[in-house]
């Protein structure tokens, strides 16, 4: 057998929901995400316009001051040029304020609806998309990738606008002052141009190799410290083997880091000591001009010209910068987008069907179903089966058989891929997503509970639920008086996936939530396979309860709880082997026997050695129930979940 490591997947690395893409991502695209925001990213514009000619007055006025005021005495035209100089820094202080406010503004609701339209999509995914994808992975791309691009959508789009802005009006302004000393100052632009975007390449890989990085470390600490992943590590005694895979892949984190904090620094470091140069360079060619015979160039021209010079490399720096961090930031856009672009098969109807009041009739007609899996037979086949409002079906079958994909096609998880699922004559794929969830509720073997209290989990299936009928719902799932024992009663806090209470509670709990919501269509999916027998006969009393009055169908591993189902049907390889009522089955002798005889091989009660199991009464006591006379209404217990679909 081959052994893989527990931070890993079968291919040797985490397993992601779906292949990266290797086509860039196109920018406009990008620039669609800020499109209902135009009216508020215009006034940043008109702000960055505004805080640009501000600074490119202020040299100007330095060139009076310098060239006229000064040296003329005139007093009055220099305190005036100081004032201007000292109201231009004001307004230029004022204007990047507010152009940071709306900026940062428009980036957060840009981010806002990068995350709230990721976890729309990751709602509408069917349920194999979760059950091939870990947990780990999926918070990483809402976590991390997202908050990885804060600074783009904050900041960054914004300061590629100013700088862009600055760089243009500086050029003009330096084009003005004198058109030679430009060319000089200009010659090297191209080669920073050109360096940037080798580094922006470069980042963009490496910060794609370090989304994958933290994913994967998100996965590995989402699972190995839930409560079921500390007690496994530890009953398995795996805790210091997880420790180390843990610090192997920190360290690989680490090393990520710092190669996409030093990629193309020192290129960059060079950039900067070439334009930290250039006012000496300026200078010299200035004097060398002017010693050679050539135009004069006034102290206050060329002290403007290289405040100018700076201030021109300043955003030149920061919008190769800039650039760089956009082309990294285009890697986690590119993860997000992936999951934008997930196709949804389980959609609702344009024009879906509602239904006012649900009887609960369902009908497979022809059913067929298959997973996406190359070669692999199909988990269902040409099933033809009806249960009439208010009846109750059994299907029983060995594991894998296709019990749970069955019941999984009435609520829609799962989608047919031949034949029709009806409900009350209607395709469920033409009704709509409300009506489908109030009229068909389900129990399963996996009871989830979310880390709040008890009557917030129950209140979940109904929101507006009064306290009272909280209560009756917790009452007729024989949880009530255990609740009311607890120190804080229904505002006890569950615990992570409900570790404080056992397994037969939060089955209970998961009763009464169903009760609450009070479906027509109910679908018990093994509800009861892993508890014990005092427990499984208090959580039937509850399934009985939840059962009366309402459509059931029982996905049965244990089969002393179908019993007194109206129709029992056993599947084998995606097909109907055999159909009819308990004793119907047992007179047959076939394979609904031989499960019979198997339940009662396994768990012997007294007498059991002695009793028939073949066809008859014999048979009937064979297969045990010992609560069956306990138990009212035409709905059958649930029984337990199958380990495959």
């Amino acid at each position: 057998m081959r052994h893989h490591d527990l931070s890993t997947g079968p291919d040797g690395q985490w397993t992601p929901p779906v292949p990266d893409s290797e086509r860039p991502v196109e920018l406009r695209r990008v620039l669609r995400l800020f499109r209902p925001y135009r009216g508020r990213l215009a006034v940043v514009g008109l702000l960055v316009g505004a805080s640009s000619l501000v600074s490119v007055a202020t040299p100007f006025m330095l060139r009076e001051i310098l060239d006229t005021a000064i040296p003329e005495g005139r007093t009055g035209l220099l305190s005036l040029l100081a004032l201007g100089m000292l109201a231009a820094a004001v307004a230029g202080g004022v204007f990047g304020v507010l152009q940071t406010l709306i900026s940062t503004t428009v980036g957060q609701r840009v981010m806002h609806d990068l995350r709230t339209a990721v976890y729309d999509r990751l709602q509408r995914m069917p349920l194999a998309f979760f059950t091939r994808t870990r947990t780990g992975e999926v918070q990483s791309r809402i976590a991390n990738d997202i908050g990885g691009m804060q600074a783009t959508v904050t900041s960054t789009a914004t300061s590629l606008v100013s700088n862009l802005t600055s760089v243009v009006a500086t050029v003009v302004a330096m084009l003005a002052l004198d058109w030679r000393l430009t060319v000089v100052s200009l010659l090297l632009l191209p080669l920073f141009v050109w360096i940037s975007r080798r580094v922006g390449r470069e980042r963009k890989k490496i910060t794609a190799q370090r989304q994958k990085q933290m994913a994967a470390m998100s996965a590995m600490v989402t699972e190995s410290l839930s409560v079921s992943g500390i007690l496994l590590g530890r009953t398995m005694g795996r805790a210091d083997s997880l420790a180390d895979q843990f610090a192997g892949e920190s360290e690989r984190l680490a090393r990520l880091e710092i190669r996409s904090s030093m990629a193309g620094r020192w290129r960059m470091a060079v950039i900067g000591v070439v334009m930290a140069a250039m006012p000496a360079i300026i200078y010299w060619v200035a004097g060398m001009a002017l010693r050679g015979g050539g135009p004069q160039i006034s102290i206050g021209t060329l002290v403007a010209f290289v405040s100018l010079q700076q201030g021109l490399f300043r955003p030149t720096v920061s919008l190769l910068s800039t650039g760089v961090q956009l082309q990294a930031s285009l890697a986690l856009f590119q993860r997000i987008f992936e999951y934008l672009d997930l196709r949804v098969d389980i959609t609702e109807p344009e024009q879906p069907v509602r239904l006012e009041r649900v009887r609960g009739e369902v009908r497979f007609d022809g059913v067929g179903f298959h997973y996406d899996r190359d070669g692999a037979p199909p988990t269902l086949s040409g099933l033809d089966l009806a249960v009439p409002a208010g009846g109750s079906l059994a299907v029983v079958g060995p594991t894998g058989s296709g019990k749970s994909t069955l019941g999984y096609l009435v609520p829609r998880l799962y989608d047919v891929t031949g034949g029709r699922v009806l409900l009350d004559g209607t395709d469920v794929r033409d009704l709509s997503f409300d009506t489908l969830a109030r009229a068909v509720g389900v129990v399963s073997q996996e009871t989830y509970l979310f880390h709040a209290s008890v009557a917030d989990n129950l209140r979940f299936a109904k929101p507006g639920a009064t306290d009272e009928e909280i209560r009756d719902a917790a009452r007729a799932a024989q949880i009530h008086d255990h609740i009311e024992s607890l120190p804080d009663g229904y505002d006890t806090l569950v615990g992570e996936r409900g570790y404080r209470f056992s397994g037969g509670e939060k089955q209970r709990l998961a009763i009464a939530r169903t009760i609450l919501r009070d479906p027509p269509v109910l679908i018990l999916d093994e509800a009861t396979s892993a508890l014990d027998t005092h427990t499984e006969q208090a959580v039937q009393r509850a399934i009985d309860e939840l059962s009366a009055r309402r459509t059931t169908i029982t996905i049965a591993h244990r089969l002393s709880t179908i019993r007194e189902a109206d129709q029992i049907v056993v599947l084998d390889g995606g097909r109907i082997a055999e159909r009819g009522t308990h004793a119907e089955l047992m007179a047959r002798g076939g394979r609904y026997a031989a499960l019979v005889r198997r339940d009662a091989e396994a768990a012997p009660g007294p007498g059991a050695e002695d009793a028939p199991a073949a066809t008859g009464e014999g048979a009937e006591a064979a297969a045990g129930a010992p609560d069956a006379t306990a138990r009212s209404g035409p709905g059958p217990a649930a029984a337990p979940v199958a380990a495959g679909p």
